[in-house]
């Protein structure tokens, strides 16, 4: 059974997801770590639980959802698993990380790629990437069905979607991802967004003002 770990960083107050079940193998998505003083804190949290790290992805590219790519990859020997459409999303983050208050940004390039409805296995555990662009262009969301878990990174939220006036993003495109894709799953599906507190399938496909079915 997948325990999840919920670490939020960074003045975007992104929420960092540890994975791991009874083998205390560990995969780690979207670490939004920047300082120091945040890197510490996801090392004793791993140490804390002893898990041994072996999967390093990310949803999507955006900077507050990468700060913390070369860390972990440098500490835990991991290799950076993207989305596929998203590499030049990753790319850009350089040229504007200082910008937007990250000088010291270190960068990382991508060593592979996620494809649509490919399986990322840890220890007993499986999760299944689901293509949802809108926000980026190569956004995906990692599920487990049987488990009615959902890593849906900046797609949906409780109440809300995410942004479409960045580069990639597209209203239309988003809601149709919602739609055709996270809608299908159960309803009792808990979504585990890139901000803000977890929600669920049914409820966001009954009340949420965007994109709400019924």
């Amino acid at each position: 059974m997948i325990s999840i770990k919920t670490l939020v960083f960074n003045p975007f107050s992104e929420n960092t997801y540890l994975l791991y079940d009874e083998t205390k193998e560990c995969i780690i998505i979207d670490p939004g770590c920047y300082t120091p003083e945040e890197q510490d804190h996801l090392k004793n949290i791993i140490d804390q639980e002893s898990l041994k790290m072996v999967g390093l992805l990310n949803t999507h590219c955006h900077i507050d959802h990468v700060l913390g790519n070369a860390f972990v990859k440098n500490t835990y020997n991991l290799p950076l698993q993207i989305p596929v459409e998203d590499e030049q999303t990753l790319a850009a983050v350089p040229s504007y990380a200082a910008t937007y208050g990250f000088p010291d940004y270190e960068h990382t390039d991508a060593d592979n790629f996620i494809e649509p409805n490919q399986t990322i296995r840890f220890g007993q555990s499986e999760i299944k990437a689901l293509f949802v662009p809108g926000h980026t262009a190569g956004h995906v969301a990692f599920v487990n069905e049987s488990e009615k878990i959902c890593i849906g990174g900046d797609v949906l939220f409780d109440g809300s979607i995410g942004r479409t006036d960045l580069p990639g993003g597209n209203f239309d495109v988003l809601i149709k991802s919602i739609r055709e894709q996270l809608f299908n799953l159960p309803e009792d599906t808990v979504v585990y967004p890139g901000h803000g507190p977890t929600t669920t399938i049914g409820h966001e496909k009954h009340s949420n003002p965007f994109c709400a079915t019924s």
